[in-house]
């Protein structure tokens, strides 16, 4: 099954390398894209991969303006439809310093997008070093993916970074082009009753905490389950009522210890259509839940609310088919409208263990809020949907969304193996990584939705 995956979500962009005017548009070819493809028969859905080259004006390759490298990319041509791309490359360890940019054709219109640049700096997500899921031999190298829509034609350029330094002008080996199709959207009937938020979407049965030893190495990081406690089961029943997301008015029923905020309403994973086949079997739990770690996919924003579904496959499909990952790496995620999302699946009440924030996921969950937020702001409804959610699972958890929480370092870029480091209990992806994730506009509206999350638990 995991053969081929891939990767999700991440953050620092490559600054645009200018090319004169005849290198940006090589040559067209329409013929149809006859490369390795990936369709699942027996489920909806499927991804084409597409093994980049070098490109070439006449006999010689083309050389980015300062690099020692050969573009490599893909000249326009006719593919199957898909509606999200992004890059893969063989050695997840490897960098690619480069800029990627895609141009694609919309179904149906023969008309073609600007030239759009990938996030390339990947690596922050990711299972974490030594666990089972990071050593599996599956995982690849990727860029961010990103969503264009209903499209059936593409051009692609990988452009090395010119100059001196170490990794300048390196190129990864192994580059393919995945083109990811999400498969057709539910009956809308369906898609609500098959979504209906349960206390549990995996056991229907109220908030289970987790408790007893761990383990770590390859064999990842695994828990014993016990029932809930008084307290939990208790918040269980008094927090089954909430208003609707988006909704400035602080539920009067989380005005009491234990501070658990009432429950959001979450979409299943059965409710966007996640196909249960492309994840492994089995799921991974942590010992708790201290930090909500905030992200941005960096897929862009061109998608509308209803098209939710189809981009959280999409990206399910990503993470798993072409990055090699267990499952889908956020623990929830969010839409632009406020709707919320089931992701890695386990059980949204337990500490599933996530693929998200490298070198933190053990004690942590991870949020991702659909879109790209570095120069966008969040809208209200995102924000308030991020407060609600924490308030509930970080209460779970005896979390109090205006404090602090220790974590120890799995191994990463900004802080070694074994190093104590000490989070707010709503943190961004850059607070535990060299990143600009989640972006500097909804990195900005962390301290509001910390307070909003605390009201939510009727905290003073």
């Amino acid at each position: 099954m995991r053969a081929y995956l891939v990767s999700s979500i991440a953050v620092t962009c490559a600054a645009a390398l200018a090319l004169p005017l005849s290198l940006a548009t090589p040559a067209a070819s329409h013929q149809p894209a006859a490369l390795a493809a990936r369709p699942d028969a027996e489920v909806a859905g499927s991804t084409q991969s597409l093994p980049l080259q070098p490109l070439e004006d006449g006999r010689r390759a083309i050389r980015a303006p300062g690099a020692t490298g050969a573009v490599q990319g893909l000249t326009r041509r006719d593919v199957r439809p898909f509606s999200l791309l992004g890059v893969v490359w063989d050695d997840a360890r490897a960098h690619l310093h480069g800029t990627v940019q895609v141009r694609t054709r919309a179904t149906g219109t023969g008309g073609w997008s600007a030239w759009q640049e990938l996030e390339v700096h990947n690596d922050e997500h990711g299972a974490d070093p030594g666990t089972a899921e990071a050593v599996s031999g599956a995982v690849r190298g990727s860029t961010a993916p990103l969503w264009v829509g209903d499209s059936d034609g593409v051009e692609i350029r990988v452009l090395p970074e010119g100059g001196s330094g170490t990794g300048r002008g390196l190129i990864p080996s192994g580059l393919r082009l995945e083109l990811v199709d999400p498969g057709q959207e539910q009956d809308p009937a369906q898609q609500q009753e098959q979504g209906r938020d349960r206390f549990d979407a995996l056991d229907g049965k109220a908030p289970a905490a987790y408790g007893g030893t761990v383990s770590h190495g390859s064999q990842g990081v695994r828990a014993a389950q016990r029932g809930p406690s008084v307290e939990e089961a208790a918040a269980f029943s008094v927090n089954a009522q909430l208003a609707p997301v988006g909704t400035a008015v602080i539920p009067a029923a989380a005005a009491a210890k234990p501070y658990i905020g009432p429950r959001p309403k979450i979409i299943t994973r059965k409710g966007w259509g996640a196909n249960e086949k492309l994840r492994e079997k089995g799921f991974v739990y942590t010992k708790s839940v201290k930090t909500a770690f905030v992200h941005h996919s960096a897929t862009g924003n061109n998608y509308t609310c209803k098209q939710a579904p189809s981009v959280l496959r999409s990206i399910y499909r990503y993470h798993t088919q072409s990055s090699g990952w267990r499952d889908f790496g956020y623990n929830f995620a969010v839409d632009k409208c406020g709707n919320i999302y089931e992701g890695r699946a386990g059980g949204v009440s337990k500490p599933v263990l996530g693929a998200h924030t490298l070198g933190f996921n053990t004690n942590s969950m991870g949020i991702a809020v659909l879109g790209t937020y570095s120069s966008t702001n969040p809208p209200a409804a995102v924000t308030t949907a991020i407060a609600r959610l924490t308030a509930w699972k970080l209460g779970l958890h005896g979390g109090n969304p205006k404090g602090k929480a220790t974590l120890t370092s799995g191994g990463g870029n900004r802080y070694k193996k074994g190093t104590k480091v000490k989070f707010n209990t709503i943190a961004g992806h850059r607070d535990g990584y060299a990143t600009a994730c989640p972006g500097a506009r909804l990195y900005g509206k962390l301290g509001t939705t910390r307070t909003a999350s605390a009201k939510y638990q009727g905290r003073p």
